[in-house]
């Protein structure tokens, strides 16, 4: 595993001529992992992107973003999973998202990013999309605001289909190919577990292995008040990429396997495109529990334990939606 102490540094090309900040405070901003809890597919546009439908949710486990005044834009890189970021390119992203917000914005500052990175890369939970997110939430906050959320919102659907939802940073219905984002009611109290095989798997790639018939939409009213019933609704839908990914790589059927063995699993679910899998318990202690007993049994895995953000996901500021 690389160590938590390794550094990946990148600087923009282009310098601004003065760098500013609200009262030179750095801004740190928390990059939640975006959990699927259920993904239907329900066709295909003419220019090839697809319709989805899908409730997303934030679990407390993920990367942070920290914004400082400075004279140049720059991009520092640690954490566990910085080496694997680095070998796909994924720190570009970010930097793609400072650019344009500085560019929009008409910012003349720069700023020194640090990307603390903690979740693995091109696993199906928006680790890359959560970034950028996270990126542009902290230097708008920095720069004094220079964009407002529907404008921001925009820009994010240009960094990515998953940019809006993270931006969000709380419950929320996706349509669309990702940029009809609707507030959901507030989940319950939720234990998660995250698994990931150690496979990378991009989501062109699951897109384009998908087959079969189109899923219809999987909305619901009222939201349940429990874990349990949450699962218990949960199990009606699915994740239509999953015989895909499946097919791509195998080991995410052992991952789905071994999440719903473990004592207390309400339901397991591969999310997003894949490859991490996730399971819901009725509280962060026995998601811990089984977590340490699949981290036992499976140490080439990535996994974590934590719980659902039933609001709010991101720190420093209120969540980010379009109008």
């Amino acid at each position: 595993m690389p160590s938590p102490h390794s550094r990946l540094s990148a600087t923009a090309a282009a310098e601004p001529r003065a760098y500013c900040g609200r009262l030179g405070v750095p801004v740190t901003v928390f990059a939640p992992a975006k959990v699927n809890l259920y993904l239907h597919v329900l066709g295909r546009r003419d220019d090839g992107y697809h319709l989805l439908d899908s409730l997303v949710a934030f679990a407390d486990i993920g990367d942070r973003v920290t914004a400082a005044p400075a004279a140049a834009l720059s991009l520092t890189v640690g954490g566990p999973e910085a080496a694997s970021l680095a070998r796909v390119g994924g720190d570009k992203l970010v930097l793609r998202a400072a650019r344009l917000l500085a560019e929009r914005g008409g910012v003349e500052a720069g700023a020194a990013l640090t990307l603390d990175k903690i979740l693995p890369v091109a696993a199906g939970i928006g680790g890359g999309s959560a970034d950028a997110a996270a990126a542009l939430r902290a230097l708008n906050e920095l720069w004094g605001e220079p964009l407002g959320a529907a404008e921001l919102a925009a820009l994010g659907l240009g960094l990515g289909a998953d940019v809006p939802a993270c931006l969000a940073g709380r419950p929320v219905w996706v349509g669309g190919i990702g940029e009809r984002i609707e507030r959901a009611p507030a989940l319950p109290p939720c234990g998660i577990v995250l698994a990931n095989p150690r496979r990378p798997l991009l989501t062109p790639d699951v897109f384009r292995a998908r087959q079969g018939p189109f899923g219809g939409p999987g909305r619901f009213t009222p939201m349940p008040q429990d874990a349990a019933a949450l699962a218990a609704v949960l199990a009606l839908r699915g994740n239509g990429l999953t015989e895909a990914a499946v097919r791509l790589v195998p080991e995410i059927a052992r991952v789905l396997e071994r999440l719903e063995r473990l004592p207390g699993a309400l339901l397991a679910r591969m999310s997003g495109s894949g490859a991490t899998c996730f399971a819901l318990f009725v509280d962060r202690a026995a998601a811990a529990s089984a977590a340490e007993m699949l981290a036992r049994t499976e140490p080439g895995w990535w996994v974590e334990a934590g719980g659902l953000l039933s609001g709010m996901a991101a720190e420093g500021g209120p969540a980010v939606l379009p109008p």
